[in-house]
């Protein structure tokens, strides 16, 4: 009767979860990436977007675990714990930070939606050797399924790139 009025303690933990793009442009097969670390998924599974914007969000609700001093990639974990790399463009290391703004620090809790980092479309363009951005699950062993959604146009914050099952 007292959990019944209070409710019980145990919480279950979250198992599905839908990933958001976090970008709006073209939604490509990870395979499609011209950089074998990623089309080969040496870094985990997942898709890349080739952005339209230069403005990142957040794919899923969860905390900030990693943020790369040169504002290239930032690192989420999410509710069900997968851990996602958002890497911008491919080569941008080399741009030390250029033309990329921060909205975030490690460990601050996001949503869907929410703004990560703001970057110079046509500067990456100049100097990195593409705009295409890598959406990586890092710790795919916790992964049980991966449903990838179809290839096309996709706007940040708004379209599922793919829902996820955890073990």
């Amino acid at each position: 009767m007292l959990k019944k009025l209070f409710g019980s303690k145990k919480t279950e933990k979250q198992t599905e979860e839908t990933v958001f793009a976090p970008l709006t442009g073209k939604l490509l097969q990870l395979e499609e990436v011209p950089d074998p670390v990623f089309s080969q998924k040496m870094m985990g599974d997942g898709m890349a977007i080739e952005p339209s914007e230069g403005i990142l969000v957040s794919p899923v609700e969860g905390e900030i675990i990693q943020l790369f001093h040169t504002k290239h990639a930032i690192g989420i974990r999410s509710q069900t714990g997968m851990e996602i790399l958002l890497h911008i463009g491919l080569e941008t290391v080399a741009m030390n930070g250029e033309g990329f703004e921060a909205f975030v620090k490690e460990g601050d809790s996001v949503k869907p939606g929410d703004k990560l980092i703001s970057f110079d479309l046509d500067l990456i363009k100049e100097k990195a050797a593409s705009t295409i951005t890598p959406i990586i699950i890092t710790n795919g062993d916790i992964v049980e399924s991966v449903q990838k959604a179809s290839v096309g146009q996709v706007n940040g914050g708004k379209d599922k790139v793919f829902d996820i099952k955890v073990k």
